[in-house]
């Protein structure tokens, strides 16, 4: 009778805290934030931290097995000297992106933002002594670009955090986890973040998938976490890389390498599409923080069939850039983001504020659309036709996007013909239909 009893009291209280969940309504102003957030396009990601001195990515602390008492050390010689704000959002911006997604503080639990609910941070923790979110933030404004900040949940550093999966490669005694402290502590530092950073676009999570192996669910206590954050900030977005479908307050679903509906990577195998606005993160060359080695960068006409492809599906995408332990961003990757600038002037009309196509994706490429107006986006087609399964009688023009001559079309029974001047060659070939009312 009392094992009935326990039950009854757990799932009620499972039941109480789903009714909290169930009960997010999202304000006015966040879903303005929504429309305005897939209007964007593209983003530029920030993987940046005291693990960038170690050049060997974000993670090399679980993956070197560091003692987090000497990985500690670190921070004392972090002095970025040639970090300059005002140049990051401008070559960024310059690139077509409207927003930046920077790392406040990782998975080695060290912030790069003053903060007072723990002094390992960038201004108490470095001969440094700058907050560079702060700097980056009054950039932002100055420039026009929206802030989001990634925020690890798991913390490598902490004591009090709970370990995980990653227990066994960084052990330490499970007598020091205090789960509340650090909650507390994590929902302090969120309360930093949203209240002397200016707007913000969006906190993006990461790290809940550390616990999904424990025997037992583990209880992130997100709803009152998400909760905090939209008293705060009614107009932040909130999005979290736990590789699920969108838990209630969520309001951003994210794709981790990988465009919606595809499962190359192998973080969206159970992962269904919502009708939460979608984000796709993409590293530019193998890892996310700077790893000296790693020069397979993607080339820049991949990088543009990739935001192509997720503006197709209905998506942004979030491109990744880990600048040095100096405070520059490397020199391949300027070279990348210039190259998708050049590219967003010139057909950026094709993808801002655009929405996925009437026509789902094919083989031969996507379609995005706004208003009666939808483009054909040819990234793999090997003639000089396209037929597309669109009535003819839906359409008024046929031209192409470059130089706006007009194409030839014939009906049949089941679609529509598009005749091209030759088989397409660009990195993306753009026929702009014109839909009748």
């Amino acid at each position: 009778m009392k094992i009935i009893s326990s039950l009854l009291l757990l799932l009620s209280a499972c039941l109480g805290v789903y009714a909290q969940q169930a009960a997010y309504v999202p304000s006015q102003e966040n879903l303005q934030a929504r429309q305005q957030f897939q209007d964007n396009k593209l983003g530029v990601f920030i993987h940046w931290g005291v693990y960038s001195m170690l050049a060997d990515g974000e993670w090399v602390m679980l993956n070197k097995r560091i003692d987090r008492d000497e990985y500690a050390q670190l921070p004392a010689g972090f002095y970025p000297s040639r970090f300059d704000a005002d140049e990051w959002v401008r070559t960024i911006k310059d690139a077509g992106a409207r927003y930046i997604t920077i790392t406040s503080r990782h998975h080695d639990g060290f912030s790069m933002f003053k903060s007072n609910a723990s002094d390992y941070n960038i201004v108490d923790a470095t001969p440094y002594g700058r907050d560079v979110l702060k700097e980056l933030a009054d950039a932002c404004q100055r420039h026009g670009i929206k802030l989001h900040f990634y925020y690890s949940h798991l913390d490598w550093h902490r004591l009090d955090y709970p370990l995980g999966r990653h227990q066994e490669q960084l052990p330490h005694d499970p007598s020091t986890t205090d789960w509340p402290q650090y909650y507390k502590f994590m929902n302090d530092q969120l309360t930093e973040l949203l209240t002397n950073y200016g707007p913000v676009g969006a906190i993006w999570f990461d790290g809940k998938w550390e616990h999904d192996t424990d025997p037992v669910p583990f209880d992130w206590q997100l709803d009152e976490q998400y909760a905090l954050i939209h008293r705060l900030q009614p107009a932040c977005l909130i999005g979290n890389n736990h590789h699920e479908v969108p838990f209630p307050g969520e309001d951003i679903q994210i794709f981790e390498q990988d465009v919606p509906g595809e499962n190359t990577a192998g973080y969206s195998g159970e992962n269904g599409i919502s009708q939460l606005p979608l984000e796709t993160c993409m590293t530019m060359n193998r890892t996310w923080g700077y790893r000296i080695t790693d020069k397979n960068y993607k080339s820049a006409d991949d990088i543009i069939r990739t935001l192509v492809k997720a503006a197709g599906r209905n998506g942004n995408l979030l491109i990744n850039v880990g600048p040095r332990p100096d405070g520059c961003l490397p020199t391949e990757a300027v070279e990348r983001l210039h190259a998708l600038g050049e590219w967003m002037r010139q057909h950026g009309e094709s993808i801002y504020g655009t929405r996925g196509g009437i026509i789902p994706p094919h083989d031969w490429g996507v379609t995005t659309q706004r208003g009666n107006t939808l483009y054909l986006h040819i990234l793999n087609l090997n003639d000089d036709a396209l037929f597309i399964p669109l009535d003819a009688k839906r359409i008024r023009q046929v031209r192409l996007f470059d130089g706006k001559s007009n194409l030839r079309y014939t009906a049949s029974a089941t679609g529509t013909t598009i005749t091209l001047p030759s088989v397409p060659k660009a990195v993306d070939t753009i026929v702009e239909i014109t839909l009748k009312n």
